[in-house]
């Protein structure tokens, strides 16, 4: 259980989260800033592990793609209920 919550942890504060955040930000699509998040998660774990499938620990592949779309959704309604305001 803390190995799964250390992981969660480890990812709303490093890459995914962060930039996830970022790049929703700088769309008001949320599929765009959703799919952009994803894709940062994917990264990450690919420069982690070396670009190595054999480093890949799946846990951690899911954990960080979720992460990064929920980080670019949160990103893109911040982006869409800062412009109305």
């Amino acid at each position: 259980m803390l190995e799964i919550l250390g992981t969660i942890g480890a990812n709303i504060v490093s890459l995914p989260g962060i930039l996830g955040l970022a790049l929703g930000m700088m769309t008001r699509k949320l599929s765009l800033a959703a799919t952009l998040g994803g894709i940062v998660g994917i990264v990450e774990t690919f420069i982690f592990a070396n670009f190595q499938l054999g480093n890949i620990v799946m846990l951690e592949l899911v954990v960080a793609i979720l992460v990064g779309v929920m980080a670019g959704a949160v990103g893109c309604a911040i982006r869409l209920k800062g412009a109305t305001v």
